[in-house]
């Protein structure tokens, strides 16, 4: 039977792309031990239909795959004993096996339960369970009608054969569900609806897929396709526009989705034909093409619609149809956001007027040379060709960026109306379309991304303005010994010739570096260069000319100040006019007026010299409160930083200045040229030298300490850390349920009618909770985390039941009984002294309650008869003592550890299954508790009571005394004994639970974020949609046993490295596979133990697998959310109400769950050569393929290369983008597969990964995550609440980006990987929230959430552009910025993340981002930021990106400096002669001076943030020793070695690019310092 499941997925793709084979072979192997001779004949069947399509075996894989079928029918004919096979019977044997195998199945039985579901609309769990088996059943029906047809032929003679025809015609008429339930659907079954997926039962569904199937006011266009969905408006645009079908089925799950999760967050009431709503409609419209129509109105162009309002439902829909379908198709072009903006204008009017004609044609754009419709072939394959030839012409990423366009330079070409010169379709002919020759080549666009420093200068010439020109006033001031007069403000004001000087420097740049774009650029750029290269040019000499004469007018010493009165009349003007432009520029409180000030000419002209106009950048401002916000932040550290500059830099020396100038006498120990005769110029550089490199570079140390402050309150005010112990987990568990129903749970549950009874009030909120921690509680046990026995003290009681009190974690009440023992031994107080000693422990209060009333509920439960009498009659009695606080009086509290015996004895039974022996066991010891109550514990007067209660008396005497034993079967009492059991004996102390240090730093981290501000959970139906996205080229996905159990250099494996960090962890797993101690070979024995053992280890390593389990209990925890959100809402599903005992149990196979989950998440990971590795049968597409069969909601895009003929009969290469999952079989589903234009690599790989798998994605969301991270189902639970942060309030613009906070992982493995993880906390925690709070937070990597509609309208999740685009993630934050985006930061929730663990590693991981930091010094995008943030902004965005490095490289360079000048001093003899001048002379400043080396260590101060972050989430005396370990550590010496290889790639890659020189030259100086 193996036989033909194994050539089933052997099937080669040139054979199971045209056939059914796959699945004929597939039921064979299904049937094969009902019937083996219809195997047989199916087998044979495929050979025959395998041999008709490849008779020579041409085909990758079809040789071997014929003789491996061929031996398999071998087996089966050796199987018949030696009997003959009639094959003339074969039909016939066929037919009746149809018919049996139908009939034995109650297929037809099935399909009328299926009718009834569907139109009652209730799915119950336990059909959700069988739609695996149903699916099964029709794809074998299926493949042997397919067989039947094949053996019949299309013109039988014979009656039977006739007969069996007609029946297959019929039931593939009549039989939708066959056919319906084995179409491949991604999310929807869309072509034909499936009982076994109700997600197309869904109201607003059905709403989305009636509002597309509106065709009434469309024209008629050819559908000749029997299908057995109806005709829609995709079907309209593929006819008319010649869309790939597969883009077209895609695209129709993706508008449906769009359009019912619109509908969805409406709330409206189910109608029985639900209809989508004019709202939900218009908000898809206006978000899908909210680029669009801003790029019509920036070019001044009618949009393809009149006005919105004339625009009815239907059109709009199909508007958006079309831009999806454009975008689907576009591949690489989807990186050009204003090309398809170009794009779809164009073909919007041509369908405007194909939509008012009452039959459609094919649109005249998309006809192709043989008369058919192609949108591929002549729209995107020209430009993807263009943009190919480009980039092979730059070298591999080797040639300068100058030489050749990128996919930016592409798109700013319709930044301009010049565009529509294109023509529609593009001419060819056109400069845009021009591919690269030797001498004849389109220049760049806009901007030229050249290899200098320049480029620093040229974006933020403001700061370094700022800057100098602030250095040297504090110069000037400090020269004339701080006195601020007339003479000394005539000196300060030369400042103005500076700045202007200064800006035409910037000007001079402008110029020069837009050279490699002249010929392309627009002529406003080009007017606006000269007008201020000629402006800037006139004004620096005419204010150095005033400004001569003013100090001509200062030295002649005369009352005359003509000059210096028109000096300051011209300065003071030019500030105004300045003032103004700045004003209504970048403040936010102008921006009314600026817009206003727009329809004057004069003022636009002016605006645009002082301001270059991009279709990007518009309206970078906030609101005025984050506006004040980091203007202040700003000016505190300005009022620190000058002061300290010019007390501690500048001033001290100017004394030592002034002598050495005029010192004469100086022996110099070799011939100076420099110095001699020139005042000592050279000394006082050496001197001054690193004193203004230090004031250059300790801007970024002040604001490394105001941003460790601001971080550090943010952070406290935000309340983290608040839980950072295990003990204040178990202090404030109490408030837990109630903070988790209020934030975690949607309002309609949360906001129920509380109790008045606080007590009451608290049970209802522990009953929301419990059965969201218990799901953690497992899901740490699945993980490995914890034991069994740590799992069930960790379980809390549902709260559900008729239980009077709420019922904690045992791991909160462990032991507390036996020491309420001891109190009650020791006890010679009233009732009341006793239970005001036990109720100081509050958890000893609960735990002895618990325990009081569940003993009388389980002895209530399991006694009859007389036994039961004697219960009651016992709590009367007791209940009513303690009522009249006499309880002391009524029993022996020295008795009371005996009674706690006899009932551990008794539970002790009970929690065990029921058999004979242990009913006689129960009895038993039910005798001796009776006994030990009745005559040791009560009270003298309540024995004797007992003792001559005649009823009781003859039924001890009869032996009827507890004989009857009714078991506690059902759930909830199996709960309750068990629980009681545990609160009886575990001794242990509760600080010990967990143990895992992973485990409780989860659970601390879970249970402090219920404390802080999110916004409010919606219910899971009206939830943001979101789908979760993951690059992977070719890294481990799941480690091989191999691999596992090699031994490296050292002679370790790593299963052994693992069970030795991870002792706890190993000894869990073994315990839930259920083995002892194990060795690798004991694991071989069995296939199923070896598969958990591989992931056991591929868990804890950086491995595909890891991410993917992580990413999946999104859809976990919402498929809890769901189930449960429907029964506290009184929904009914299989007989359960919501006030019923809970149990989750079966939540994951609730088919109204699983569908509500299906529709709010999606997980796709894009397996770039996940093809090619299945080709050569590469373990990792084993893996891959093993990852999708364990997770259904999986999806795995790869792209796949074939070959293939050209119109002209050459071989060519063709590219699909590919889209799978795993079918019924397990075996990979090919749900679409879009052809692509060419090779999608034209620029860096992970973004084109990115780019051709992102049109799979679906929802209004998009995380994106690597494939090292790793997330918690804890975590997950909060992601409804995070996507809420899409509506909040952030200022004057909706967030486009959700920032998350990381925790690394991997800071356990060795000294290095710590530090690194150390730092790496230090940045996305506090560092971003700063960043975030200064409204300059970028994209810095994942697991950022993005606003998928306004992403993949405006280029995409990332750039791509060949080596500029070397960090492709931050320049998401950068386009999302420059679109009017706002970037946020949250840390209520988290998600793991691996770093670099070895040194090459971290070196390599650093070279890479300081190398993509010095490409994006040339970029154009940090351009337009340097000149587009308001002045204060800027600085944050400068010192926070690029300036970082910028301050890193100057440390370095300050070393030089620093060092250099000492060496200059000391073999010149002249330090030692300065130093007896100045002892000479009796100037210590001189000395001070001299020794100035500790400026060069302030950097020290850059460790704040990490302090601080310790302090606020660790405590500060575990802050402390975690500093002191790393300095034991030598963690200075690591940060060096980082300091410099940042260092040495930033200022090689701007220079250089990739090149690579020894990095040790870097760093030594820093080392030896």
């Amino acid at each position: 039977a193996g036989a033909g499941a194994g050539l089933a997925s052997a099937v080669p793709p040139s054979l199971g792309r045209t056939t059914n084979i796959e699945q004929i072979l597939q039921a064979a192997d299904d049937i094969e031990d009902d019937d083996p001779n219809v195997a047989r004949i199916l087998c044979e069947q495929a050979y025959s239909m395998a041999q008709n399509l490849d008779p020579s075996s041409d085909g990758r894989g079809v040789l071997q795959f014929k003789t491996g079928l061929a031996s398999v029918i071998k087996q089966k004919l050796a199987k018949k004993d030696g009997g003959s096979i009639d094959r003339q019977n074969d039909i016939e044997v066929l037919w009746n096996f149809y018919l049996e195998y139908k009939k034995r199945r109650r297929v037809d039985d099935m399909q009328r339960e299926q009718e009834i579901m569907r139109e009652s609309g209730t799915f119950s769990t336990e059909m959700g369970a069988r739609a695996m088996e149903m699916k099964k059943i029709y794809a074998t029906l299926r493949a042997l009608l397919d067989v039947l047809e094949i053996l019949v032929g299309q013109a039988p003679s014979d009656r039977l054969g006739r007969q069996i025809l007609e029946e297959i015609k019929k039931i593939k008429r009549s039989d939708a569900a066959l056919r319906g339930e084995l179409m491949p659907y991604n999310i929807i079954p869309l072509d034909a609806s499936s009982v076994g997926n109700v997600v197309g039962f869904f109201p607003e569904v059905r709403a989305a897929i009636a509002a597309i199937q509106n065709c009434e006011d469309l024209p008629r266009f050819p559908y000749d396709t029997p299908q057995l969905r109806q005709k829609d408006i995709f079907d309209l645009l593929q006819y008319v526009f010649g869309f790939q079908d597969d883009n077209v089925r895609n695209q129709r799950e993706n508008v449906a989705l769009t359009l019912a999760n619109a509908q969805s967050r409406l709330s409206l009431p189910n109608d029985t034909e639900p209809k989508i709503d004019e709202k939900a409609v218009t908000e898809v419209f206006c978000k899908v093409l909210d680029n669009y129509i801003k790029w019509c109105r920036f070019l001044g162009k009618r949009v393809a619609w009149t006005s919105l309002e004339a625009v009815n439902k239907n059109r709009k829909i199909i508007l958006v149809a079309l831009y999806f379908l454009i975008w689907g198709e576009a591949a690489n072009v989807r990186f050009l956001p204003e090309c398809l903006c170009y794009i779809f204008h164009n073909m919007a009017k041509e369908l405007d007027g194909i939509l008012d004609s009452s039959e459609a044609e094919p649109a005249k754009s998309c006809v192709t040379n043989d008369g058919s419709t192609s949108y591929l072939e002549k729209i995107i394959t020209p430009i993807y060709l263009t943009m190919s030839a480009e980039a092979n012409n730059n070298n591999d990423g080797k040639a300068a960026h100058s030489a050749w366009r990128n996919y930016d330079d592409f798109n700013e070409y319709f930044w301009s109306r010049s565009c529509f010169e294109l023509s529609w379709p593009p001419a060819e002919n056109s400069k845009f379309l021009r591919k690269p020759a030797k001498r004849k080549r389109t220049g760049k666009t806009n901007f030229v991304e050249h290899r200098t420093f320049l480029h620093l200068y040229r974006s933020f010439h403001r700061l370094w303005i700022f800057l100098i020109l602030m250095f040297q006033c504090l110069t000037i001031i400090a020269f004339h010994h701080g006195k601020i007069n007339i003479s000394t403000i005539k000196v300060v004001l030369s400042a103005g010739p500076a700045f202007f000087i200064l800006n035409f420097i910037e000007c001079c740049l402008d110029v020069l570096l837009m050279f490699g774009a002249y010929k392309t650029a627009r002529g406003f750029a080009i007017s606006r260069l000269v007008i201020r290269f000629l402006w800037l040019a006139a004004i620096s000499t005419f204010v150095t000319y005033l400004y001569v004469k003013v100090l001509d007018e200062k030295n002649a010493r005369n009352n005359d100040s003509t000059y210096f009165r028109i000096y300051v009349l011209v300065l003071g003007g030019y500030a105004a006019v300045r003032l103004v432009f700045a004003s209504l520029a970048k403040i936010p409180a102008c921006h009314r007026l600026s817009n206003y000030s727009d329809r004057s000419q004069f003022f636009q002209f002016f605006k645009w010299i002082y301001q270059e106009r991009y279709y990007i950048g518009r309206g970078l401002y906030e609101s005025i409160g984050n506006y004040a916000r980091y203007v202040i932040f700003w000016l505190v550290i300005f009022a620190c930083k000058f002061p300290f500059a010019y007390y501690l830099q500048i001033r001290p020396l100017v004394v030592p200045t002034n002598i050495i100038v005029q010192l004469h006498d100086l022996q110099y120990s070799w011939h100076d040229f420099v110095s001699k005769g020139n005042r000592n110029a050279l000394t006082i550089l050496s001197l001054w030298a690193p004193v203004v490199a230090i004031y250059l570079m300790d801007i970024h140390i002040w604001y490394t300490l105001l941003s460790a402050l601001v971080g550090g309150v943010m952070g406290a005010r935000g309340r983290l850390g608040e839980i950072r112990s295990i003990e204040m987990l178990h202090k404030r568990f109490e408030s837990f349920p109630e903070a988790f129903a209020k934030t975690l749970s949607p309002q309609r549950i949360s906001s129920r009618p509380v109790p008045q009874d606080s007590e009451a009030a608290t049970k209802m909120y522990a009953s929301i909770f419990s059965p969201f921690w218990n799901e953690i509680i497992k899901s740490l046990r699945e993980e490995d985390y914890i034991s069994n026995r740590e799992m069930d003290l960790l379980m809390m009681p549902s709260n559900c039941g008729t239980l009077r009190l709420v019922q904690w974690p045992l791991f909160l009440l462990t032991s507390k009984i036996m020491l309420a023992n001891d109190y009650a031994s020791d006890c010679k107080d009233s009732q009341k002294e006793l239970w005001h000693r036990i109720s100081k422990d509050e958890y000893m209060a609960y735990a002895v309650k618990e325990c009081y009333y569940s003993a009388e509920r389980i002895l209530k439960s399991i006694v009859d008869g007389e036994g039961k009498l004697w219960v009651d009659r016992l709590f009367q009695y007791l209940n009513e003592s303690i009522g009249r606080d006499s309880l002391l009086v009524t029993i022996n509290l020295k008795k009371l550890q005996l009674v706690q015996s006899r009932l551990t004895g008794l539970t002790g039974l009970l929690i065990r299954d029921e058999t004979a022996d242990r009913k006689a066991g129960v009895t038993k010891a039910l005798r001796e508790l009776y006994e030990v109550v009745t005559h040791e514990f009560l009270a003298p007067n309540l024995r004797e009571e007992f003792d001559t209660w005649q009823l009781l008396l003859r039924a001890r005497n009869d032996g009827r005394l507890f004989s009857n034993i009714l078991w506690p079967n059902d759930l909830e009492m199996k709960e309750q004994v068990k629980r009681l059991h545990l609160l009886l004996t575990v001794k242990d102390s509760a600080a010990n639970i967990p143990k895992n240090l992973e485990a409780q730093r989860r659970l601390q981290f879970f249970t402090n974020s219920l404390f802080m501000d999110m916004p409010e959970a919606k219910p899971v139906s009206e939830m943001i949609p979101f789908c979760v996205f993951t690059p992977y080229y070719s890294e481990t996905v799941l480690y091989s046993m191999s691999e596992l159990c090699v031994d490296n250099e050292d002679g370790i494996s790593i299963l052994f490295y693992l069970q030795k960090i991870f002792p706890d962890e190993w000894a869990n797993f073994l315990e839930r596979i259920g083995r002892g101690e194990s060795s690798e070979e004991d694991f071989k024995e069995s296939p199923s133990d070896t598969l958990e053992l591989r992931f056991w280890v591929s868990y804890r390593g950086q491995t595909l697998a890891r991410t993917v389990r992580g990413m999946m209990y999104y859809r976990r925890a919402l498929m809890l959310q769901s189930y449960l959100e429907k029964r506290y809402l009184g929904g009914i599903e299989d007989g359960y109400s919501a006030l019923e005992y809970i149990d989750t149990q079966g939540y994951q196979l609730s088919p109204d769950a699983r569908a509500q989950a299906d529709l709010k998440f999606t997980y796709v990971v894009s397996c770039q050569i996940y093809g090619q590795q299945k080709q050569r049968k590469a373990p990792e597409a084993a893996d891959i393929a093993l990852l999708l069969q364990r997770n259904e909601a999986l999806r795995v895009a790869f792209i796949h290369e074939e070959d293939g003929v050209s119109s002209d009969g050459q071989a060519i290469k063709e590219y699909h983008s590919k889209l799978v999952k795993a079918d019924i079989h397990g075996k990979d589903q090919e749900i679409y597969s879009i052809k692509l234009p060419g090779n999608p690599k034209l620029g860096e790989g992970k973004p084109e990964n990115q780019n051709h798998a992102i049109i799979f994605t679906r929802g209004d969301a998009i995380q994106t995550i690597d494939m090292n991270q790793d997330n918690y189902l804890e975590e997950a639970m909060k992601v409804r609440n995070l996507l809420e942060e899409f509506r909040g309030n952030h200022g004057i613009r909706y967030p486009t980006i959700l920032g998350v906070r990381e925790h690394v992982f991997t800071g356990s493995v060795s000294s290095l990987a710590s530090f690194m993880s150390k730092q790496e906390t230090s940045f996305v925690t506090l560092g971003q929230r700063v960043l975030a709070y200064l409204k300059v937070r970028m994209h810095y990597g994942h697991p950022d959430v993005f606003d998928r509609i306004f992403h993949i309208t405006r280029g995409g999740i990332s750039k791509a552009s060949r080596v500029i685009n070397i960090s492709e993630d931050i320049y998401a934050g950068f386009n999302s910025t420059l679109r009017q985006g706002n970037i946020t930061h949250h840390e209520y929730i988290q998600v793991g993340k691996g770093r670099d663990v070895g040194l090459n590693q971290i070196a390599l991981f650093e070279g890479k981002v300081a190398g993509g930091n010095g490409e994006q010094v040339l970029s154009r995008d940090v351009y337009r930021l340097g000149q587009l943030f308001d002045f204060f902004r800027m600085l944050t965005f400068f010192y926070t990106t690029v300036g970082y490095y910028v301050c890193t490289m100057m440390t370095v360079l300050t070393v030089y400096i620093f060092l250099y000048g000492r060496v200059y001093l000391a073999l010149s003899g002249l330090d030692h002669s300065i130093s007896r001048q100045a002892r000479f002379l009796g100037n210590t400043a001189l000395d001070a001076a001299l020794n100035a080396q500790f400026l060069v260590q302030i950097g020290v101060f850059t460790a704040v943030p990490m302090i601080m972050g310790f302090i606020l989430e660790l405590g500060l005396m575990k802050a402390i020793f975690s500093f002191i370990t790393m300095q034991l550590q030598f963690c200075s010496v690591f940060f060096t070695f980082s300091l410099g290889t940042r260092t040495h790639y930033f200022g090689r890659t701007i220079l250089h690019g990739g090149a690579k020189v020894d990095m040790m030259c870097s760093f030594l100086p820093i080392l030896f310092v």
